[in-house]
């Protein structure tokens, strides 16, 4: 072995990593293993365009493209990859591009960047830059003939909150070669190329005279070569001289090394026999920043040919162990394409699963052999290798060995038969052969970028002819604590006919031997153990159909046609969208842009990156970093805390704890009953007790997880609704709406029903965790602060409360918000009063971004709810009475969770009039975090119980549901519940252009038929109406300031009430600003919402914000416009900057407070009398979805939105408030879970396992118009709220998923109601679809066992 360079202690050479980064070289000496790129990037080259979303790899946020010149393919090759998990030892000799390196609004932006703003794509933007990156590389390698299906494939390791996804895909459309096209869909004549009405470049559908675009594509900067960053010659030259030796790098706690030849790395290997080798870090990084595992050696073999070798054998495809999965992929669909279908049926299974394995991103960087050696128990992998009998080479300095991957490799969880010492060297996939039929399945709970719940690969070859089993191998993974082979199961199949009795025998061997403990790790026992035969009967299925299409196999079983969908892969289809909105009045003036559809004026700075968020500002000279200290018990007297170990670590300044308080320990949005950091008592896993305070982020965290807290557990620990009612936990009052007369409703109805139903809590998930920079200024107690929040006044309230200050000496700033959703209203306190109180100690600048598994255990979401309900009805399905009991889950403090309840209260009977009804509202108080505000404020939970009896009344008459809706709709002039008058009701519009825009009544009829022809899956069809109250609750909060100063040069600078957290809020403001003082809106800015401009601000919540600021900013400048009058009258023909000069000469003040308060509200519980809301919003949508009855997925294919927005101050971000909002619904309905262990542990902290819409969930075919000649008297210029109203709409999808739950139930002889909770996850609806299948799997008694997890 010849060795160079310069020697250290272990014989490896040191030498300086070397990087470009934009263009720039950068040498690095001191290069840290643990350090990741993200944090290089935005730490120490202060590029923070780049963000940070979750630090798993899970949402793309932290997207660059890394470029390398590839020895093999003796080219360059452009890769997205996620910055967050990238070691930044592994990038030597690599060029990375981030986001500020591709253009920026001070120079030239580039027309990646551009489209995703001008196409309304960017909202919060702290996805934005992430999007870009992918995007962008994706044109680096493919900019001819680029289609649609590349750009999705390109976004699956990319997530957005805000946007509802359709925008971006919108504005990136043009950039492939279906641009303009109309999909074929709903043109009269066929697709518009053919018959020259070629669209406008969106996804707008061209049959629509009423779709006006909301962008040109015609203003869309053209591509330019020119601007592409290249690739650095002399990184070109120093890669191809490559490495000179292996490489050290030696950290704090870790030592990388990486080597340049495979003897170095078996030599390492034998060394260093528990070292980790490292090519993607997509595991290891996870292990060791969530699971604190320390790895003190690395090996990275990215530099190793034989590892990235690929050779094609007699046997199979031979890949490299470090290929990473793009290139397997590639060199399959290659291998595919060139050779028999014969031959490639394992082939084709692999690419099936990598289609679906994580993101592109990672993808791009995880290694097949990471992948076998991880040993996953869900891989998606193993079990195709394993089935099809993949061979692994190992080897080692005591030579090398061959074995298969059969029954004998994965010896227990995590273990494999790999020997200390053996590395992976290659992966054997072989051909499939003649007479040999292989598929793969997976089961998650989202179908892109998602971890198993049960994934399979099964093989069966046939005796020639015949169809007689000669062998088989069923393999699973997710059915144990690694990846099995049904051995038993496939011994018996052996000899037997491909038929109806082998499938008897198979299913009922496969329940006996895939069984699993009713604790089993991951729950869902019953579920996956129905999918383990659902599964196989799919592959029954399948192999009956390719034996039929076969020639010369004698005897083949008939297959059913109803049966023959069961056997399709899932197609995704391009989705196609229509906006509709009504353009402004003709003669409104070009400068007058109120109803306009205007760019978000922040998103091209948010596309490019150099918008700031609270994290990017730039870090002050002497600050420390925080990070908190939680509890691990639910429930719990704290007996001793030790920060002994913490204090002695690197980088560690102090710890902070309920003693260095200065002021009051107690806070909370409304009651003060909790705590700012616990002395004594926790209440719930996530309870803050204290925070290390250190010189880096991750020195703070490492300490922080150093600190020993003694518990003494306390009985009971509530976890659950049904535990708090059991012990009676209720926070006080419990509310009561009642009108009409109950009992006689009841006694006049034909019939009476009950039921129940649980909806289940839902994470915010803003893509910008929680995140405070605390400044103390040095006299007086005064304290800067850099919040992310949405209520500005109430953090700094609670702040000055804990230090022991006035509020004046303490200045709250806000410039945006990577997203709120109410999660920011009251719970962002949390964590700025433990920083300010450590920067108050410190008496130093103080920042603290919570990882997203922080933010997630610690700040709640929305609030589970259990509804109970009695109803009363007619014949003809008109409601009389109605009882219901709500009962919510509100953690262990009140927080907002009273009016939370009030809320679902007001909205208890969603559009319908009911003459005779009582609600009641118990809020529980149990051992899990406070759940807190979230878009709809109960609303959601509340109308949704409500279209859950609606739905039960109608199938119990055996009406359609529509008809039984549609009778009781409320009318002009009725009183709802609460006793508010309903005038300016547009709900009959909505809902009749509703059912004609989505041709109802036409779908009702091909469902129908549908499924009648199809036993194993289903559509379904729903249309759900909303009516939603808008304003605070609290009727002191509706109000507004603002600010507006004109200076001489005839700038103006607009400070409202408002926070701006993607919604376009401070856009909105500046239009009406722009409207009142007839200037446009470049001469008016807006920098930020502070304390110290408008005072005791509302959080931005309610949906109220463009109403109440709107109004505010419309006073001010109205002020000021009067004051102008005389200088215009005296000077018609003179400039704005005339007109403010003259008044400035003339001693005029140009600085303006506006003020507003909504009129006549007051709500009085005690006399159900009053008016809670000035007005409402109404809205109508209809969704159509298909179910696999087999595994309980859903495919969303299509939903009309029919929304009541008034006059919209700007259509283009009113509708992507309506498309956001549906998307949340979507989630919130049908996908996103909470999950919680027993003990109130929270096991979702992630994008890993908790789960919101992507980009394959938007319906695929998507309509939504603003409805039109609706103005508002009651709001600004017409206009009305639109930020929640929407969201409920996306239960029209859970309802059509239970409408085709019923079609099934039906063929299995069940007709009467049943319960489905939300969200209709594909567990719920596939045990909610028995069949012989799933009765082979009866559920374990309940009380019999512990359960994994439980329904909070």
């Amino acid at each position: 072995m010849t060795w160079t360079g310069t020697w250290s202690e272990s014989g490896s050479v040191a030498e300086p990593l070397v990087l470009f980064v934009n263009g720039r070289k950068i040498v690095e000496n001191d290069a840290d293993p643990e350090m990741t790129l993200l944090t290089y990037l935005r730490r120490k080259l202060g590029l923070t365009g780049t963000k940070l979303g979750c630090a798993e790899g899970g949402c793309g946020a932290c997207t660059v493209m890394v470029s390398r010149f590839h020895p093999q393919h003796q080219r360059v090759l452009h890769h997205a990859v996620n910055a967050c998990l990238a070691p930044l030892c592994s990038l030597h000799l690599s060029a990375i591009t981030t986001v500020e390196g591709i253009g920026s609004v001070a120079q030239k932006v580039h027309p990646v960047q551009e489209r995703i703003a001008r196409a309304h794509g960017s909202q919060c933007g702290f996805c934005t830059p992430g999007i870009v990156m992918s995007m962008y590389t994706l044109l680096r390698n493919n900019t001819t003939q680029l289609k649609m299906a590349d750009v999705e494939e390109a976004f699956q390791g990319n997530l957005c909150r805000c946007t509802g996804y359709r925008p971006i895909l919108e504005g990136y459309k043009t950039f492939t070669k279906e641009v303009g096209c109309c999909g074929g869909r709903g043109v009269a004549n066929g697709c518009c190329l053919a018959n020259g009405n070629e669209a406008d470049g969106s996804l707008t559908n061209g049959s629509e005279a009423e779709s006006v675009p909301l962008f040109n594509t015609s203003d869309f900067l053209p591509m330019d070569p020119t601007q592409e960053v290249i690739f650095p010659p002399e990184l070109m030259s120093l890669s191809k001289a490559g490495l000179s030796g292996c490489l050290r790098f030696q950290g704090e706690r870790v030592l990388w090394l990486q080597p340049s030849t495979l003897d170095e790395l078996l030599l390492l290997k034998s060394q260093h026999q528990d070292a980790k080798l490292v090519v993607g870090n997509t595991e290891v990084g996870i292990e060791v920043k969530f699971k604190n595992m320390l790895y003190p050696v690395i090996l990275a073999p990215a530099f190793i040919p034989e590892l990235h070798a690929v050779e094609h054998t007699e046997e199979g495809v031979l890949f490299g162990a470090a290929c990473s999965l793009t290139c397997v992929g590639a060199e399959l669909k290659a291998t595919v394409d060139a050779l028999t279908p014969d031959q490639t049926q394992v082939f084709k299974a692999v690419l099936e699963q990598l289609r679906w394995f994580a993101g592109l991103q990672i993808r791009n960087v995880a290694a097949i052999g990471g992948n076998i050696m991880t040993a996953s128990p869900i891989s998606d992998l193993n079990p195709v290798l394993m089935a099809a009998g993949s061979k692994l080479t190992l080897i080692s300095t005591e030579g090398r060995r061959v074995v298969q991957m059969d029954s004998s490799f994965f010896l227990s969880y995590r273990k494999t038969a790999v020997q200390p010492g053996e590395i992976l060297l290659n992966v054997l996939i072989p051909y499939s052969t003649q007479g040999q039929h292989f598929s793969a399945f997976k089961q998650a709970p989202r179908r892109e970028d998602d971890i198993s719940i049960v994934t399979t690969a099964m093989s069966v070859t046939f005796v020639t002819g015949t169809t007689v089993v000669k062998d088989m191998k069923l393999s699973y993974g997710g059915m144990a604590p690694m990846t099995v082979l049904a051995n038993q199961t496939a011994r018996k199949l052996i000899g037997r006919r491909w038929g109806e009795e082998l499938l008897q025998q198979a299913c009922s061997s496969l329940a006996e031997e895939m069984t699993l403990d009713p604790s089993a790790p991951g729950g869902m026992v019953t579920y996956r153990r129905t999918l383990t035969l659902s599964l196989f009967y799919k592959f029954y299925l399948t192999v009956l159909r390719r034996l039929q299409e076969e020639e010369g196999v004698d005897s083949v079983e008939k297959l059913r046609p109803d049966c023959l969908s069961a056997t399709e892969l899932y197609h995704h289809e391009t989705p196609s969208s229509i906006q509709l909105y009504q353009a402004v009045p003709k003669g409104q003036r070009q400068e007058d842009v109120v109803g306009r559809p205007m760019m978000h004026l922040s998103a091209l700075k948010q596309a490019t990156g150099e918008a700031v968020y609270c994290d990017d500002i730039p870090m002050y000279k002497n600050e420390l970093h925080l990070a908190l200290v939680t509890s691990t018990k639910a429930h719990a007297q704290i007996l001793s805390i030790d920060v002994s170990e913490a204090e002695k670590m690197p980088g560690v300044v102090t710890c902070v704890l309920a003693k260095d308080i200065p002021g009051s320990n107690r806070t909370g949005p409304i009651l003060l009953d909790e705590t700012v950091l616990a002395e004594d008592r926790v209440t719930c896993v996530g309870h803050i007790i204290g925070a290390v305070v250190a010189d880096s982020q991750l020195h703070a965290q490492r300490a922080a997880k150093a600190v020993r807290v003694k518990y003494q557990e306390i009985h009971p620990v509530i976890i659950t609704i049904q535990d708090a009612i059991a012990a009676q936990s209720f926070f006080q009052p419990i509310r009561t709406i009642q009108r009409g007369d109950l009992e006689a409703g009841f006694r006049q109805a034909d019939h009476i029903l009950e039921g129940e139903i649980h909806i289940g809590g839902q994470e915010h998930f803003y893509l910008e965790t929680n995140v405070t920079v605390a400044v103390p200024r040095g006299e007086d107690g005064e304290i800067e602060l850099f919040v992310s929040t949405q209520s500005a006044a109430k953090t700094q309230s609670l702040v000055a409360m804990c230090l022991g200050v006035p509020s004046s000496r303490v200045v709250v700033r806000v410039k945006r918000m990577g997203g709120g959703f109410g999660g920011k209203e009251s719970r962002s306190t949390l964590l700025s009063t433990v920083v300010a109180i450590a920067a108050n100690k410190l008496k130093q600048p103080v920042r603290c971004m919570l990882d997203r598994d922080e933010d997630m255990l610690v700040s709640g979401g929305r609030h589970p709810f259990y509804g109970k309900y009695k109803v009363g009805y007619m014949d003809s399905g008109k409601i009389l009475a109605l009882d219901l009991t709500y009962y919510s889950n509100a953690g262990n403090s009140l927080d907002l969770s009273l009016s939370v309840m009030e809320r679902a209260l007001f909205h208890m009977e969603n559009s319908y009039s009911i003459p005779n009804i009582r609600g009641c509202g118990f809020v529980c108080r149990t051992n899990l975090p406070s759940n807190t505000a979230f878009r709809g404020f109960g609303g959601p939970q509340g109308m949704m119980v409500a279209e859950s009896w609606m739905s039960d009344v109608a199938q119990s008459l055996g009406k359609p549901a529509e008809e039984v809706r549609r009778i009781n709709l409320y009318v002009q002039g009725e009183l709802t519940p609460f006793n508010q008058v309903l005038d300016q009701l547009t709900l009959e519009r909505c809902w009749e252009e509703c059912l004609s825009r989505s041709n109802y009544h036409q779908r009702r009829a091909a469902i129908q038929s549908y499924n009648r022809q199809n036993r194993w899956t289903k559509q379904g069809l729903a249309i759900i109406p909303t009516k939603f109250g808008i304003g605070f609750t609290a009727t002191f909060l509706n109000q507004a300031g603002a600010l507006v100063h004109i200076y001489t040069d005839g700038s103006v600078l607009l400070t409202h009430g408002g926070t701006e957290m993607g919604q376009g809020l401070h856009t909105k403001m500046i239009q009406v600003a722009s409207r009142v003082l007839g200037v446009s809106c470049s001469k008016i800015h807006i920098s930020e919402t502070s304390t110290n401009t408008v005072p005791n601000t509302s959080p931005t919540a309610a949906s109220a914000s463009s109403d109440l600021n709107g109004a505010a900013v419309q006073n001010a400048c109205e002020i000021l416009q009067k004051r102008l009058e005389p200088y215009k009258t005296k000077n018609p023909k003179g400039s704005w900057e005339d007109w403010v000069k003259n008044a400035y000469y003339d001693r005029v003040n140009l600085s303006a407070n506006g003020f507003y308060k909504t009129p006549d509200l007051g709500y009085n519980f005690e006399t159900n009398s009053g008016r809670p809301f000035n007005y409402f919003s109404y809205g109508v949508a209809c969704s159509e979805v298909e179910i696999d009855c087999l595994t309980g997925s859903h495919k969303n294919l299509h939903s009309t939105i029919v929304m009541d927005v008034g006059h919209s101050l700007n259509p283009a971000i009113d509708i992507g408030q309506v498309e956001g909002g549906f998307m949340q619904g979507l989630g919130l309905f049908t996908l996103e879970e909470l999950r919680y262990s027993p003990q109130g542990f929270l096991y979702t902290r992630g994008p890993g396992m908790y789960k919101i819409p992507a980009f394959g969930d938007i319906p695929t075919q998507l309509t939504v118009s603003l409805l039109r000649d609706a103005p508002n008297v009651k709001a600004i210029y017409a206009s009305k709220a639109v930020g929640e109203p929407p969201l409920f709409l996306a239960s029209s999808v859970f309802f059509a998923i239970k409408d085709a739950v019923s079609s099934s139930r039906s063929d299995a002889g069940l007709s009467a109601a049943f319960r489905l909770d939300s969200p209709a996850t594909p567990e719920r609806v596939r045990m909610a679809c028995p069949d012989p299948l799933s009765s082979l799997c009866p559920p374990a008694a309940p009380g019999s066992f512990i359960p994994w997890d439980v329904q909070v």
